[in-house]
């Protein structure tokens, strides 16, 4: 797992507030939540993002994550489900 100390934290951040939450609140709520948390344990937190993403060397879009952590690893939370991705340094 890239970055797997902060991906664990983030893991580990994302259970504490779904035992707490518990499943079927709106996934913004656990976003929040997840700010909130991340906060908490000392990391920079980015909500909503724009990231270019370029194909042949033309724009064709952007991507927009829920929150960006540390500037390093790019977080989807979706209620009960939790996507990261590592940021490539392009």
């Amino acid at each position: 797992m890239i970055h797997e100390d902060l991906s664990g934290k983030i893991i580990g951040a994302s259970m504490t507030i779904l035992n707490t939450l518990k499943p079927g609140l709106d996934e913004k709520l656990y976003e929040q939540a997840l700010c909130i948390e991340l906060r908490a344990l000392g990391h920079s937190i980015e909500q909503q993002r724009r990231f270019p993403v370029i194909y042949r060397d033309q724009l064709i879009g952007n991507l927009v994550p829920d929150l960006t952590v540390d500037g390093t690893v790019i977080v989807d939370a979706k209620g009960h489900r939790l996507s990261m991705r590592a940021i490539s340094p392009r």
